[in-house]
This record gives structure tokens, sequence and C-alpha cells, in this order.
């Protein structure tokens, strides 16, 4: 496996008395027997199109061709969606850019997910239209931003290329049928590629939504789906829930949860190219879980900075929180301070060590110390930050979601809270109509 996954730090024996017994921990692991059975059941009958992409290849030449096209023709990509159809391309992108351009050639991306006119001002300063390539995602077809963000955009780029040229520099992603984005497509003879209906927007990295950006990033992305395999198989192959990764973190979590009111997880990773992979986990922990009144909130922190921003009210603060330290092995890694030039201003704590080493110290000391100040921690650690331990990673965390969904009595799968603000906001939109 890509990386390890220890849970002790969270257990009553070794936080006292906030962490969550031995007893509460065996009796949830066997509630979560009925969600890996259910997984079962559905990657055998195809019931759950999320499981059979991990072994998929099929799928690949035709975003693989549209993928060459852009690398080939364009400086920039932007990439119109938001949420799922946009958080997980983000983070697997995030492999090939540090934010200072592409490292592996081809065009940089840009992710579009809000509608603040001063930012799509920006964004028409700052590109060449003539070289700019697009990828308008919206697996409803429906949705209002992202639609929103294309009809503004249109007009700017029809005053650069042209009307007929649209179709060579615009693509859309929505699902099968009546749909508005698919119908702005026929208008302008755009590519249009289908949305699996059956799978959810959160839960859509490892199909065309994250694999087309993927691809025109420079990406493995054989080697995210692999990753991604690796996991599932553990968890189709378990005996038992305690051979599944993903059910001993969700057992942990909604065992903490319902043992003693632990409603807060906060994920802490301490590499800077997992700063979307926080924002991607936390839509889809909240958004799957947070239903009938139950749920935890999930809230991203990045080491080392919250270091200096939230760690005293983690360990100051109410203890409502469970703690994932996200790890990689950076020791001995990196520059290195000089010996001589340390010890001189008196800093010989730091002399000869490299960046890496003062990392490493810095991610096991926060876990140590939220441990013996008593606060549930779990540790993940990543042998090496790539294509396949990402995949891994997204797939272990899209299971323990499901298995979480399971403990909890609750669908991971809808959203009906999220429909109420859409309605009201299209209410308020007509209203201004009418004024």
């Amino acid at each position: 496996m890509p990386y390890t996954h220890d849970v002790e730090g969270c257990l009553a024996a070794a936080v006292g008395e906030h962490g969550l017994p031995q007893d509460r921990l065996a009796e949830t692991l066997a509630d979560s027997q009925g969600a890996l059975d259910w997984l079962r059941q559905r990657h055998g009958d195809g019931g759950l199109p999320l499981l059979q992409l991990p072994t998929r290849r099929d799928d690949l030449a035709e975003l693989r061709q549209i993928a060459d096209t852009f690398r080939d023709r364009f400086d920039h990509v932007l990439v119109l969606g938001t949420g799922g159809s946009s958080l997980g391309g983000q983070t697997l992108c995030a492999l090939a850019d540090y934010g200072f351009g592409p490292e592996r050639d081809g065009p940089q991306l840009i992710f579009m997910d809000n509608i603040d006119p001063d930012g799509f001002a920006a964004l028409g300063r700052a590109v060449d239209y003539k070289r700019l390539g697009v990828i308008v995602i919206s697996k409803s077809g429906g949705t209002a931003e992202t639609l929103t963000q294309m009809l503004t955009l249109v007009p700017a780029m029809t005053d650069a290329v042209g009307e007929a040229a649209l179709k060579k520099h615009l693509v859309a992603i929505t699902e099968p049928g009546d749909r508005p984005l698919r119908a702005l497509a026929g208008r302008w003879d755009l590519a249009v590629i289908d949305h699996d209906p059956g799978v959810g927007g959160r839960f859509s990295v490892l199909s065309l939504v994250g694999l087309l950006p993927a691809m025109i990033a420079g990406l493995d992305v054989e080697a995210v789906r692999d990753g991604a395999a690796t996991v599932l198989d553990e968890s189709l192959g378990a005996k038992a829930p305690d051979a599944s990764k993903p059910a001993i973190g969700a057992a942990v979590g909604i065992g903490l949860l319902k043992a003693h009111g632990i409603a807060t997880t906060v994920l802490m990773p301490y590499l800077d190219r997992l700063t979307f992979f926080g924002m991607w986990y936390r839509q889809l922990w909240a958004e799957s879980l947070g239903k009938d009144g139950t749920g935890t909130t999930p809230i991203r922190a990045m080491g080392t900075v919250d270091q200096h921003s939230q760690l005293q009210l983690y360990l100051g603060g109410p203890r409502d929180k469970m703690f994932t330290v996200l790890m990689g092995k950076v020791g001995g890694t990196g520059g290195r301070v000089d010996k001589g030039l340390a010890d001189s201003h008196g800093l010989t704590y730091l002399g000869g060590r490299s960046m890496g080493d003062l990392l490493d110290a810095e991610q096991r000391a926060t876990a140590d110390t939220l441990k013996r100040n008593g606060r549930p921690t779990r540790i993940m650690e990543i042998e090496s930050l790539n294509e396949h331990s990402m995949g891994a990673l997204m797939m272990h965390f899209m299971l323990e979601t499901i298995v979480a969904a399971h403990l909890l009595r609750v669908n991971a799968f809808d959203q009906p809270a999220v429909e109420e603000g859409k309605v009201l906001a299209r209410e308020y939109l007509g209203a201004m109509a009418a004024t």
C-alpha cells in the first residue's frame, strides 16, 4: 500500500478518556460489515459505477485525443465548474503545478469555480483568448454558476477567434439527455463528452471529470486509477472490517462521534501539493454525511501553517475534534542549513539539517503533541506523493465516506439540503428581472 494508516492515537488506551474505547471500536467495526458487503454487491453487479473506474481503460482513448490537442494548441486551459466538477481536477493537477506554473510542459490549467466578477475580469486580462482552451463541466447541465461563467466568456472568445472557431476552443462535459449545457454546446457545434449519470459529482475524480484536466497537465492517469484499485481491492477482499483501512477510519470517526460527541474532523496534510486535497475531502465528507441532523464537520488545515494559527485552539480549545495528520517521508530532502553559519547565530539545532528534516520533525511533533494532550489523532504517512499514491488516498476517503454513511444510516450520494438555496437564488434573480 502506498500509505500507512495508524489509528492507535485515537483510542482510549493512547489518549485517555476522550479516546475511543477498544470495545466501542470493535462494535462499530462490526456494524461496518454491512457497508463492505454492500460495496462487494455493487462492485459485482455494476450498480455503483465508481467501483468500476479503477480498472477501466476503454474510456481513456477519447480523453487522450482531446488532451493532446489542448496540450499542443493552448497556453492556458480554463476549467469551468464548481464543487465536484472542479475540486477533484484541482487536486490531481496540483501534482504537476506547485503554484508557479506547469512543470511537465503543456498549458497552465486555471480552475474558476466561483462567479466573482472581479475574478473573471482579471482572467480576461491574464490570458490570450486565441491561445485559451476551455472545459465546461456540469453534471446536471444546468448549474447556474457554470452556465453563467460560460455565457459571459463566450462573447469575449467570439470577439477574439470568431464564432465558427469556438468549437476548436471549448469542450463540454454533462449527462446525456435534454440539458441546457448540451443545448448550448449544440448551438456552437462544441464537442460534448458524456458524464456518467451513475457517478456523483463529489465522487467523480476518477472519471473524465478529474482525469481530462489531469491528462492535460501531463499526469499519468492510469497510475491514478491503479492507486485507487489497490485500496478498493483491499476493502473488497477484506474477510473482516479490521482488514479494510477505510472501514477502520470510518469506525473510528463515527465511533468517536457516538461515544463522546466528537463532531469535528480535522484533516491536516503537511505537503503543499495536498492543499486542494483537503478542500476536495471537505466537500466529499460534508455533503455526503451532513443529513438528518447527523454527521461530523470537516476542517481542512495545513501544516506547518496552522501550527501558527490553529494549533492553540486544537490543543487548548474544546475537546470536540478528531485529527488526521497526513505526512510525507521528507526527512533528508531539500536544501541544507550551513552548520557553521547556524552555530555562529545560536541556531545549532538547525545546523546541517535539511528543510525536509525540519518538516519531518514538525509533522511528528504536532501529531505527538495532540496525542499527549488527549486529542484523538490518526496518522497517515505517504511513501511518495505521486499519481499512484494520490489515487490511493482519494479512493480511501471515498470508501471511508461511504462506510461512514452506512454507520450513520444516511444516503452518501444525495444532497437534498443544497437544492433549497438553488431554488431561492433563482427566485431572487426572477425578482431582479421584474423590477
